[in-house]
């Protein structure tokens, strides 16, 4: 029986819907292949020929070197070529392609080229095809799951690094350039990595993140939203958190909001017998400008984890909200500090981002933290000042690094006092590197919890005491910047200060 693979040659279109349409097609034709294809695999048949099928592809010919004028920073190519880029879950990605492909039409329709859609050369690999809900490992003898390799591709990292991202890929003479920063390959991978991390799928995830290291923030962050979807809108007392619609916990657990009228797949999730190791939960709007919060936990490691994966959904911000050791006797428990500055002493992306590379501060985003903070307080002019600093954040790999001689030769302390850093962590400079290297804006608010330099330390009745002061305000002030930045001009917010020289196209 022949079971040959989907193929699509290259079309050129004109008008944006018609192309994710095209692109649609052949992602979904692609995905029943195989699925076919490992149903028979499954059930005992054996090929005679590789199992495959590829991506879509999305194709752009420029023939000058003319900037468009445009107000955007993204939404064009910078110079006479080819570039092309892969395309995956086009279901997922629907709203964010359709905008990607008007503005490449809007910026270079007038050249007559259109965009190319059709099949690449890349193959999807099997485990990026099985559906979230289909388990065949325990159908399948030890031979026959060796065999598998033989059959069917599977994931290839090297397919998925981050050279573009990095501005480190070396392209052969002749080949396309990028449109995106991440090929099909490396997004499948990271929404697959999100849903082991994270616990929920990659649909719940919205386009502003809030990270933090501690738990008291995600249990306020569960109370408000269970207690936000058992109340209908007071039309009396707006909130921010008005047009949230649903309510999502690890396990894909979806609660509905009052009025809302429930859709086929809310009672699809079930809690997990133990909570994944970074959960995420999601106030979900329709327009998915919602807030998605997560518990990194803490350390370096698991804010770049986290932060490599979430970027392949190209969020509108992401914010670091957590708790900070202060490090100047000026400071109190409970006041609060907007990084301007980082230093970065977490190593984790010494290799992916060199640390001659500064990490600039966006206006748009500290402007929003420090009217939120000025909005929940109710202060202004000094005693807003009071509490609220503005300075370098330095963040570590060494949870004791305090422990480590302050020498004639330089330790810790020195390094810290010589970078005019007023606060230390160990995720904020992570978390706001990889939002410079992957575009993606990006904010930190911490909350001084202790002052170990001057003897201040967290005594267990103090902690408590604190947390109940403090982890409902300063929550409550990450969403109100959220709510300041989903009101402003996005086009502002993915600004020109965050693209390189030869950008690719795609925001």
């Amino acid at each position: 029986m022949s079971f040959s693979p989907p193929f699509f040659a290259p079309v050129v279109f004109h008008e944006a819907a018609a192309a994710l349409a095209q692109a649609q097609q052949i992602y979904s034709a692609s995905l029943q292949h195989l699925r076919d294809a490992l149903q028979r695999f499954v059930a005992g048949e054996d090929f005679p020929d590789k199992v495959r099928a590829c991506y879509p592809f999305v194709r752009l010919r420029s023939n000058t070197s003319l900037h468009p004028d445009s107000r955007l920073a993204y939404g064009f190519v910078a110079d006479a070529g080819v570039f092309e880029t892969t395309l995956t879950r086009p279901d997922l990605f629907a709203d964010y392609d359709l905008r990607q492909f008007e503005l490449l039409l809007a910026n270079h329709g007038a050249q007559g080229s259109g965009l190319e859609i059709g099949s690449s050369n890349q193959p999807i690999p099997l485990h990026f095809a099985i559906g979230e809900q289909e388990h065949i490992e325990g159908q399948l003898s030890a031979e026959r799951r060796r065999l598998m390799r033989e059959v069917f591709d599977l994931p290839d990292l090297a397919a998925m690094d981050d050279g573009i991202a990095n501005g480190t890929q070396d392209l052969p003479p002749g080949a396309p350039q990028p449109l995106s920063l991440f090929t099909a390959p490396r997004v499948d991978y990271s929404l697959h990595r999100l849903r082991h991390y994270t616990g929920t799928r990659a649909e719940h995830f919205q386009n502003f993140v809030l990270f933090t290291n501690y738990q008291f923030y995600i249990d306020e962050f569960v109370r408000m939203g269970r207690e936000l979807m058992s109340t209908a809108p007071d039309p009396a007392r707006p909130s921010e958190l008005d047009d949230c619609i649903a309510f999502v916990e690890p396990g894909n657990v979806l609660t509905r909001r009052v009025g809302c009228a429930p859709e086929a797949h809310d009672a699809l999730g079930a809690s997990p017998p133990r909570l994944p190791q970074m959960p995420a939960y999601h106030l979900l709007r329709r327009d998915r400008s919602g807030i998605t919060m997560i518990n990194i936990g803490v350390g370096p490691a698991n804010a770049k984890t986290m932060s490599d994966h979430i970027a392949v959904l190209r969020p509108h911000a992401w914010l670091m909200l957590g708790h900070c050791a202060g490090l100047r006797n000026s400071q109190q428990l409970g006041d609060y500090v907007l990084a301007h500055a980082y230093v970065r002493e977490d190593h984790v992306l010494d290799e992916d981002l060199p640390l001659w590379v500064p990490i600039p501060p966006l206006a748009e985003i500290q402007l929003a933290l420090e009217q939120a903070v000025a909005d929940v307080t109710q202060l202004s002019g000094y005693e807003l000042k009071r509490i609220l600093r503005t300075g370098t954040v330095a963040s570590t790999d060494n949870r004791n690094w305090e422990l480590l001689p302050n020498d004639r030769h330089g330790g810790p302390e020195r390094r810290f006092s010589q970078s005019r850093a007023i606060a230390l962590d160990m995720e904020s400079a992570t978390i706001a590197a990889n939002g410079f290297r992957f575009r993606v804006p990006y904010g930190t608010l911490l909350c001084v919890s202790d002052k170990p330099l001057h003897g201040e330390i967290k005594l267990p009745g103090m902690a408590d005491q604190f947390y109940r002061a403090r982890v409902d305000q300063h929550l409550r002030i990450g969403l109100r910047a959220v709510e300041l930045l989903r009101t402003g001009s996005l086009s502002q917010l993915h600004s020109r200060k965050l693209r390189s020289f030869a950008e690719v196209a795609f925001q």
